[in-house]
């Protein structure tokens, strides 16, 4: 790859559009890069990734997350690149139980609440501010949810922080408290495409998952309670192509159209072990995602059905992009043996994600080598 000059580090606030009503949306612009350059736009609404510009083993410079066309788009399709919380995934059995006390939450018919319900995370107007560090910019979001909205219980104050430092590398530290007990599980649900948003399917590119074990799903797409080992299609030890494993019969894959599936990450003793790589043979990018969360959730944008315009004016389709959002388990609070999600009153939650992008190459062996995609040191190598 050809490396260019340092771009000076900075973070800058620009309007971005209205809500339907009529309140203004503010983008916040990070650049920055040690030998490459990368930029990263955020909205203010839903603290969506609305550009994540990356070069590619030419230099050229595109975004590599999905983006909708218009601050109306984003209104109508919630969760899309944004936050997701206060619950991320699913929660069944119409609620929860904390301490022998039941809340209902707002849930469908068939009593499941899906990434925290209408009007979550992702949908709302958060307030930012920027985030200057040595060698580092960002910008700082926050959001005050109220008690009992949706039914969680608890005044929730998250605090969501983008950071953007010298080594290509997109950090996301969150932090939370409520002011009373409460479930809390909070994700990125930002759509990739190494090749660049709008171009078409990823069943190229390539994908690895450092986890022994899934959570299965039920007919209904919600965890049995199992923890499985990891087998056959639903096997990301090693570098395996999109296209090669959706297509593979194995009912969990036939069930979702794709991949829907919470992998469970292998312990370490890192402070952000390595979760998942990927890597796109075509443009060179590669992305490595370290995570202190116990879980990552592998989705194949299976819903994608060509209603939905990119903004590069491409319509989405099924399999344009991917997913990986680091979490914990879906539907927690009905397992007991799941990690618990319980947050209590004036407890802080930590957690910190990072995306580390550069450029890749195939092997050998034919297989993508990349810098810093290796199994925690405590997890077995397969």
């Amino acid at each position: 790859m050809l490396a260019g000059p340092a771009l000076a580090q900075s973070v800058r606030e620009e309007p971005a559009g209205q809500m339907a009503d009529g309140r203004a949306v503010s983008a916040w612009v990070l650049t920055g890069g040690r030998q490459h350059p990368i930029r990263v736009r955020i909205l203010s609404l839903g603290g969506i990734i609305n550009a994540l510009e990356v070069p590619d083993r030419h230099g050229r410079m595109t975004s590599v997350v999905l983006a909708l066309p218009s601050i109306a788009a984003y209104e109508k399709r919630p969760n899309f690149s944004a936050v997701i919380g206060r619950y991320a995934n699913r929660i069944s059995h119409g609620g929860v139980t904390i301490d022998g006390q039941f809340h209902k939450l707002a849930t469908n018919a068939a009593g499941v609440i899906s990434h925290g319900g209408s009007g979550g995370l992702g949908a709302q107007l958060w307030q930012g501010e920027a985030v200057r560090e040595p060698g580092s910019v960002g910008v700082r979001l926050t959001n005050v949810s109220p008690d009992g909205f949706n039914g969680f219980p608890g005044e929730l104050t998250t605090t969501v922080t983008y950071t953007l430092g010298p080594d290509e590398t997109l950090r996301i530290d969150y932090t939370a408290t409520s002011t009373r007990d409460t479930v809390l599980n909070l994700t990125h649900h930002a759509f990739f495409n190494l090749e660049g948003a709008g171009s078409g399917s990823t069943d190229a590119q390539w994908l690895r998952a450092f986890a022994d074990h899934y959570t299965p799903n039920d007919a209904h797409s919600l965890p049995t309670g199992e923890v499985l080992p990891v087998s056959g299609a639903l096997d990301l030890r090693r570098w395996a192509r999109i296209g090669e494993r959706v297509r593979a019969d194995d009912p969990q894959l036939r069930m979702a159209h794709g991949f829907d599936v919470n992998y469970v990450l292998n312990g370490s003793d890192a402070a952000l072990p390595v979760a998942a790589c990927a890597y796109d043979p075509n443009s060179g990018r590669s992305l490595v995602v370290a995570t202190d969360q116990p879980g990552l959730q592998v989705y194949t944008a299976n819903g994608f059905d060509g209603s939905l315009q990119e903004r590069s004016g491409a319509m989405l389709r099924q399999g344009d992009a991917f997913a990986l959002e680091t979490q914990h388990f879906p539907d927690s609070p009905n397992h007991p043996n799941f990690p618990s999600t319980l947050l209590r009153a004036r407890q802080t939650f930590r957690s910190r994600t990072e995306f580390r992008f550069g450029i890749g190459r195939r092997g050998a062996t034919g297989l993508p080598e990349i810098s810093g995609c290796r199994p925690a040191a405590s997890a077995k190598e397969h």
